[in-house]
């Protein structure tokens, strides 16, 4: 449902049926022989369309928050599929801006609300030998549903003039399969005891582990659970100075995933192969099948306001474009959501991961309300920004990131942080903090 609703908005804000309906200067100007490549897409309202959702889901991953500790990931869930299946109705049946946005807005609530469930849902339930594993499926999911959002784009880009309508009214599919998948899978046995349903989490957790020998893990969660409710306020326990090293990890990893550049990619693929040279349908086959550097050396050096790349050059891009999108999705992609989901103690998980989910959403929204009109005033320089930003948070791995491997999720503290060389003198106060907190 997330990746579908990435994909679809770069393809559909590239389509001509779409853009002469609701964004006619931005059509105007794309059919300009001689308007500048980089500039031709830069619309503020036509990045809005795309970046709504984003701010939508920043405001509400904090609700979320709340939702998921009171009533359960699984509910949590059920809420993302209801909101996301409105603001696809609103979207395919759009008369004006307001009702895209407006759609558009609703998509991100579910997004939020889904963003935030899913993979606490996946860190709680899996095995510990197998969490990493698991969670790297929600990235590849993410992945499928960009996969299939671009084929769309690229078989509804010739139905004239409804087939941008069809392209957004399909995001209902993974939607409705959320909402009927959400209805069979079990609650974590984390979350039913966390709400003091102690048979019922003790019952799940030997099914989902198939032995009835589950004592020492469930002692492990019913002692997360017990301090967890000793704090009153979560969100205030977060500014302590010993929860310092997991809530800077968090929104430092979601930060960093979006300065890798790879949602400016994916948001604007089709519209990026067209600035380049590409034709509608190449661009959006292009996009079907998409080192960050080698591509803003290459537009540098081969794209200038008014001409098209050489077809050789333009397929050359293409091909980087695939190599970066592959080696984000088994690095930065879905590690951005794994760790965050597994680093912090129970009494705070909902509360931090909805401060990592909002500044993920927060920065995706910068990133897809600004990227359009960076290219223009930057131009291939944009690449090399986030070539940069790279560079960065690569040396912040090599020091600051702890490995989480085969580390038991309630036993994080003591076996990561206060081992830390650097994060290990901001836990000598974790005991005082938890007797202030209660």
């Amino acid at each position: 449902m997330f990746g579908y609703d990435i994909g679809i908005s770069g393809g559909v804000t590239s389509m001509d049926d779409f853009l002469e309906e609701f964004f006619p200067v931005v059509y105007e100007r794309k059919h300009k022989a001689k308007e500048d490549n980089y500039c031709k897409y830069d619309n503020q309202g036509l990045q809005l369309f795309t970046s709504s959702l984003y701010l939508a889901a920043l405001v509400s991953s904090f609700v979320a928050s709340k939702v998921c500790t009171k009533h359960g990931r699984r509910l949590t869930m059920q809420a993302a599929s209801v909101f996301f299946l409105i603001g696809v109705v609103l979207n395919a049946a759009a008369r004006n801006i307001a009702m895209l946005i407006i759609g558009r807005i609703l998509l991100g609530v579910g997004v939020g609300f889904a963003n935030q469930a899913v993979p606490l849902f996946l860190s709680e339930i899996a095995p510990v030998h197998i969490r990493g594993a698991l969670n790297i499926l929600f990235q590849l999911d993410v992945t499928i549903g960009i996969f299939v959002a671009n084929i769309v784009n690229y078989f509804v880009s010739n139905i004239h003039p409804w087939g941008w309508r069809l392209a957004l009214g399909l995001a209902g599919v993974p939607a409705t399969m959320l909402c009927l998948g959400s209805m069979v899978i079990a609650e974590t046995p984390t979350s039913l005891i966390e709400r003091e349903q102690l048979m019922e989490g003790l019952a799940m957790l030997k099914k989902i582990r198939g032995t009835d020998n589950v004592n020492a893990e469930y002692e492990e969660i019913l002692h997360a659970c017990e301090m967890a409710r000793q704090v009153k306020r979560p969100f205030r326990n977060l500014m302590k100075r010993s929860s310092r090293p997991q809530l800077v990890i968090a929104i430092a990893m979601q930060v960093f995933q979006q300065f890798t550049g790879i949602n400016a990619i994916m948001f604007y693929a089709p519209v990026l192969f067209q600035t380049i040279g590409f034709k509608n349908d190449a661009s959006l086959l292009s996009a079907v099948i998409t080192g960050i550097v080698a591509i803003g050396g290459v537009l540098l050096v081969n794209l200038k306001s008014t001409n098209e790349l050489e077809h050789g050059v333009a397929v050359w891009v293409v091909v980087l474009v695939c190599l970066f999108v592959s080696s984000f999705a088994w690095s930065w992609g879905p590690l951005g959501w794994l760790i965050p989901s597994e680093t912090f103690p129970l009494a705070t998980r909902t509360a931090g991961y909805a401060f990592a989910v909002s500044s993920n959403m927060l920065f995706t929204f910068v990133i897809a309300q600004a990227f359009l009109s960076m290219m223009c005033h930057l131009r291939a320089g944009i690449f090399f920004f986030f070539a940069a930003w790279i560079v960065v948070m690569g040396l912040f791995v090599i020091f600051l990131l702890p490995e989480t491997k085969n580390v038991p999720i309630d036993e994080m503290s003591e076996r990561v942080w206060k081992r830390h060389w650097f994060w290990k003198r901001f836990m000598d106060e974790e005991e005082q903090d938890k007797k202030d907190s209660v």
